[in-house]
């Protein structure tokens, strides 16, 4: 394990030591990121960032909603709810639903030891 990995590794847990977006699975996720836009994800999912993360996901469902003009796209509507999820109960069970479905179908995904940060 790189000392990259652990720096981020320790961002990632709050002063509670839980993941920060309450699910492992979700961490697991953030973790295959790219360091930079992990750091970026690992900001937005700590508690105290929610008044950054709801206007946030509410423009990228906007976006996602108007993918039809150039710039935004489809991709930004999965991307708003994931953050909306955080704080609304009702995305929150979707959420869970998807990380089982993922757990099923593509069990690499959550896999700590393929991580794409790693790889050098």
């Amino acid at each position: 394990m790189s000392a990259a990995s652990d720096e981020q590794k320790t961002r990632s847990a709050g002063a509670t030591g839980q993941p920060a977006g309450g699910d492992p699975r979700l961490d697991a996720l953030v973790h295959r990121l790219p360091p930079r836009l992990a750091g970026t994800v690992d900001y937005l999912l700590q508690p105290s960032s929610r008044w950054v993360r709801i206007p946030s996901g509410a423009l990228l469902v906007v976006g996602g909603v108007l993918s039809f003009l150039p710039v935004l796209g489809i991709w930004m509507l999965p991307l708003g709810l994931a953050l909306l999820a955080e704080d609304v109960p009702a995305l929150r069970a979707s959420r869970s639903k998807v990380f089982d479905w993922i757990e099923r179908r593509k069990p690499h995904w959550l896999d700590p030891s393929v991580s794409k940060n790693d790889q050098s």
